[in-house]
């Protein structure tokens, strides 16, 4: 079976930003929301494995896309308020683009196959 890098990738980035939550200094509401969106781009990817139809995983890709857009969001504001760092922010950025760019070419993939 071939690996679902779409799914380790977002597991990666929830993770990172799970511990990267733990060990900084910010105010309590962007931790819970860049949390919060972070481990719904895992959660969205994850549901979309086992969707109920084309149309299901497209939704949830979507959502996770959105998703995606908003943690880079967060980390952007972490990152101008001195929150982290600029290597940290570049790593979890990159990783953030990675995942866009693969919900990107799969929402259109199934878009065209629809």
């Amino acid at each position: 079976m071939s690996k679902n890098y779409l799914l380790i990738y977002s597991e990666q980035l929830a993770t990172n930003i799970e511990l990267m939550c733990q060990s900084i200094k910010a105010p309590s509401n962007t931790l819970f929301q860049i949390r919060k969106s972070s481990s719904s781009v895992y959660a969205n990817i994850h549901e979309a494995n086992y969707g109920q139809s084309k149309a299901d995983m497209l939704s949830k890709f979507e959502i996770a896309l959105k998703e995606c857009s908003e943690t880079e969001g967060w980390l952007q504001l972490l990152f101008n308020t001195n929150g982290i760092d600029e290597e940290t922010y570049k790593n979890h950025r990159n990783l953030c683009g990675r995942i866009r760019r693969m919900l990107i070419s799969s929402c259109k993939t199934i878009k065209e196959q629809k």
